[in-house]
């Protein structure tokens, strides 16, 4: 089994240092896991990421796998959350982020990007696809069913009660306590949030005013925690709780079906996948930045709106040439058949479909 060092980068522009360690290679990749025999890889060096914490298991899975083919390659990834990560990205203390979300148009053309050469733009493609899970902690029950406004409403603090006539008439079977809700956002600026918070303004913009954010506005109150781990956490160690959460962390909490169209539609990665191969790319962005314009409101049979796309950064050109091939071939690695099956069987989230993975191989590509 191989372990890479706890490396630390000292990080430019006053923000602190960030211990970037690197997930343990084990025995599950084969000797030609990760696109190469681990006999005759000539590539070597150290790659260091940082960023979405919602990637955290499908990353063990891809360093583990591209270690084992190339023997000479330590991958640390810093699972910090999105805006650490980006922002570490940009002060050129990391050579790629994951992100739960792309960056924003005003924020590329602001930059700087530091990793990146001065006339670099930047290589943004979605890589990790998983549906969001609403999980909850309440004694005697498992599953519930609940639309839009009713867990918008519960988010921003309007309704308090497990036994609220919103949640009770959508679960006329449930044993639901006459208890405080409690509930659970992400204390740090997340993609995750972002995302949930797009599905809430989109689908329930009434009881939802503050449309995509990823800071949780104060004023509504809950249970603020630390990373994906952080929520989960307090949702099972707590009691009457709720919050959100990359579904491959659910395990065995209690789990939302939303209401899509007349239907309530439980999470699954099929689900997931369907509402991103349904939707397009934003406009205005260069060919190699491949940020998607997901459908929240979709009606379609079979789709689950509250989906996370978790996108991998780096740079057309980068500042340090020996980076580019490094993170060209992981990228590459990522986005493979074999990448994103590995990660589907440790994280449980939908591979990208073969369209898709055209088009970001392309992006790959003309990194240099």
């Amino acid at each position: 089994m191989k372990l890479s060092a706890l490396t630390k980068v000292a990080a430019i522009g006053g923000i602190a240092a960030l211990a970037l360690t690197s997930c343990a290679a084990n025995e599950s990749g084969g000797d030609n896991a990760g696109g190469g025999d681990k006999s005759s890889s000539n590539l070597s060096g150290e790659l260091i990421g940082a960023g979405a914490s919602s990637q955290g298991s499908a990353q063990e899975a891809w360093i583990s796998a591209f270690q084992t083919a190339h023997e000479k390659v330590t991958v640390n990834y810093d699972p910090t959350g999105s805006g650490a990560g980006r922002e570490t990205f940009q002060q050129g203390a990391s050579s790629f982020a994951g992100s739960d979300r792309a960056f924003k148009l005003e924020e590329v053309k602001k930059g700087p990007f530091q990793a990146c050469a001065t006339d670099s733009g930047i290589v943004e493609f979605p890589a990790y696809i998983s549906p969001i899970a609403l999980i909850f902690n309440v004694e005697g029950v498992k599953s519930l069913k609940l639309d839009a406004p009713t867990v918008a409403k519960i988010f921003s603090g309007k309704i308090t009660k497990w036994n609220d006539p919103a949640i009770a008439s959508q679960n006329p079977d449930a044993k639901l306590p006459d208890s405080n809700i409690t509930a659970v956002h992400r204390s740090d600026d997340s993609g995750t949030t972002g995302n949930f918070t797009d599905y809430l303004g989109a689908a329930a913009p009434n009881d939802w005013k503050p449309g995509s954010i990823e800071t949780w506005p104060k004023e509504f109150g809950g249970e603020g925690a630390q990373g994906t781990s952080g929520v989960v956490e307090a949702v099972k160690n707590g009691v009457g709780t709720i919050g959100y959460a990359d579904a491959s962390r659910a395990k065995d909490l209690g789990t939302v079906e939303i209401k899509v169209g007349e239907k309530y539609v439980a999470y699954t990665p099929e689900a997931a996948a369907a509402i991103v191969d349904a939707s397009e790319f934003e406009t205005g962005r260069t060919d190699h930045d491949l940020a998607l314009k997901l459908d929240r409101t979709s009606d379609k049979e079979g789709v689950y709106p509250i989906v996370l796309v978790s996108y991998l950064v780096g740079c057309e050109k980068y500042a340090k040439p020996e980076n580019a091939e490094l993170v060209k071939q992981y990228f590459s690695y990522i986005v493979s058949e074999e990448g994103q099956k590995a990660a589907a069987s440790s994280a449980g989230n939908a591979p990208i479909s073969s369209s898709l993975r055209d088009k970001v191989q392309k992006a790959i590509d003309a990194i240099a």
